[in-house]
């Protein structure tokens, strides 16, 4: 169907709309600034903020006005929804419903701790005596005769860690708020991670007793982050508890199994197992751990089992009451003893026949390339291969101001084959959690005018992830509106070729310097670029012009070894500089 704009554009475009939706999520949606939105909106007679959330119907008739024809948008149709667990069409004979996988998420000292440990002495006493004797990550309560099983994750780090791995375990999110403090950085970014993964959020108002608390202002909080609740029209469940008073406890616990049924959970516990590893280790007495997660199916002592790059034979299971169980169904974790080497976190288990598959299995794993990242570089190839339909994208900003005008510029980028969406923003340094969301999402960083963290940078380059970092908004979208349409130029890459320590300064017979240095790592070779770092300062840049060995002329001296080194045009070297021995490439 096609509508002309009030510019006289023809748009065929068909979008669908939230329930509810911020003004500025809706300008990303349309494609358009949200002063556009906003002045729509006020033609209309609504008078409306960048961060106010409004209705479909109203929603829908600024989209018709911009010549897009509206639908409401589908529950089920949420973001990142197809990466958790789905069953097989041959499964779907014997499917029954199973508990929901629940992780908490939140701010720092809002609660997230107490409210689990409230969870599960309520529980523990309102079903058998005495306390839980073994801690393995994860848990099952009991309520009103259905089962809730909470995993003991320590933020929305470790939850996106395993994401990153490939395993989304995590049915529903539970968002702690503290009522005396509201939303913080890390609440937002906990809601960006939820988002990204596409799971349902339950928001938890804690420390309601507190005389300074504000439930009413938290709930604008969170609407301002376009998190909006049922009360004021949204979808976001929200309770007000006390984790300390155990208050607001079991409304919460009732909650999550309303939405669990909306979520219609299914699996099927009579096929073979297929799980999900969150916690493994190596005990000195026992051997290797691994905590479970069962996803489908039933595992049973005796089974044979490949996780990851391991595999072994079952001998015991233990639930978190610490007890042996013989048989584990969907959604109930349990720690197991068998396997011959310790897994790591986000590994998938899967029940084989026996020794031979498990080998065939594990060779074949090895044997997979896990899929190429993406970044601006490859970005056109992995559009016109099919592999990318949305670039999700990290924006990181040196002030909060700065971030909007990237937002909508990079939002009208959107082509036919891809859209462009910002997964996660803010201002600050980009970080390891940055990382950590752009691994699991498969997207890529931007900064703008703000730097990288070491260990940011580290990660980035041992998992592939691009990090662009820019001081003009124009050469910025520049270069993501040319990836799209496969025309950005090749971007090169500093690599460490070696380090050396300079341990003394001697005096050459061409009365220039010469350092006495030790080769830390790497290697330093004869006419490679080198530059001279003092602490975080680089004092100089420029080629080796002599190195030797004693009184040798050597070519190159590798790590572990002494060796005298000349600078061309440079003599002021001080004990304690760094040589860098850099070579450039081009970017993958």
């Amino acid at each position: 169907m096609a509508r002309k704009s009030k510019s006289g554009e023809l748009k065929t475009n068909l979008i669908e709309i939230p329930q509810s939706v911020a003004v500025r999520q809706l300008a990303d949606l349309l494609h358009v600034s949200a002063i556009d939105i906003i002045k729509q909106l006020m033609r209309n007679g609504i008078f409306a903020n960048i961060n106010q959330v409004i209705d479909y119907e109203t929603a829908a008739a600024v989209a018709v006005d911009l010549g897009y024809e509206a639908h409401p948008k589908p529950r089920a149709a949420r973001a990142g929804e197809s990466k958790r667990y789905r069953p097989q069409d041959e499964e779907l004979s014997g499917l029954q419903l199973r508990p929901a996988v629940v992780t908490i998420m939140g701010h720092v000292n809002h609660g997230k701790t107490r409210l689990l440990d409230a969870i599960r002495e309520t529980n523990v006493m309102a079903t058998e005596a005495g306390g839980i004797t073994q801690h393995i990550g994860a848990y099952q309560v009991e309520v009103n005769g259905q089962k809730i099983t909470f995993l003991d994750t320590p933020g929305h780090e470790a939850f996106t860690a395993m994401r990153a791995r490939g395993a989304q375990v995590t049915d529903i999110t539970i968002l702690v708020v503290a009522a005396d403090d509201g939303v913080m950085p890390q609440t937002l970014e906990a809601i960006d991670h939820a988002r990204a993964a596409g799971v349902p959020i339950v928001v938890a108002i804690n420390k309601i007793d507190k005389p300074e608390a504000n439930p009413e202002q938290v709930k604008q909080q969170l609407s301002d982050a376009s998190l909006v609740i049922e009360e004021w029209g949204g979808d976001a469940v929200c309770v007000s508890i006390s984790a300390k008073e155990k208050t607001g406890i079991s409304e919460l616990l009732e909650n999550l199994l309303v939405v669990a049924e909306m979520e219609d959970l299914k699996a099927d516990p009579s096929r073979s197992a297929v799980g999900v590893v969150i916690e493994a280790e190596l005990d000195k007495s026992k051997g290797p751990l691994a905590t479970v997660l069962i996803q489908t199916g039933t595992l049973k002592v005796g089974d044979t089992v490949v996780v990851g790059s391991t595999w072994g034979r079952i001998r015991a299971m233990f639930n978190d009451m610490g007890k042996r169980v013989r048989k584990a169904e969907p959604s109930l974790p349990v720690e197991l003893l068998g396997l011959d080497s310790v897994p790591q976190v986000g590994d998938t288990l899967t029940a084989v026949a026996g020794e031979h598959q498990a080998r065939a299995l594990i060779q074949k794993h090895q044997q997979e390339m896990p899929p190429k990242a993406v970044s601006l570089d490859n970005l056109f190839d992995q559009i016109s291969a099919g592999q990318v339909k949305e670039l999700d994208v990290i924006l990181k900003a040196d002030v909060q101001g700065s971030i909007e005008p990237i937002r909508s510029s990079l939002g009208q980028l959107a082509t036919e084959q891809v859209q462009v969406r910002i997964i996660h923003s803010g201002s600050g340094n980009i970080t390891e959690s940055d990382v950590m969301l752009a691994i699991a999402s498969k997207g890529l960083i931007i900064g703008f005018g703000t730097g990288v963290e070491a260990g940011a940078r580290r990660l980035a380059e041992v998992e592939g992830v691009d990090i662009r970092l820019y001081d003009v908004i124009y050469n910025l979208v520049d270069d993501v509106d040319k990836a799209l349409k496969g025309m950005l130029e090749p971007t090169y890459v500093e690599v460490i070729e070696g380090r050396a320590e300079v341990k003394a300064v001697f005096s050459s017979v061409k009365k220039s310097k010469v350092a006495g240095v030790y080769v830390t790592e790497g290697k330093v070779s004869r006419g490679a670029p080198v530059r001279v770092r003092r602490g975080e300062e680089i004092v100089y840049e420029s080629v080796v012009s002599s190195l030797r060995r004693f009184k040798d002329d050597v070519k190159e001296v590798t790590s572990g070894y002494e060796c005298g080194v000349g600078v061309k045009d440079f003599g002021d070297f001080k004990v304690g500089d760094i040589l860098e021995l850099v070579r450039r490439e081009k970017a993958s």
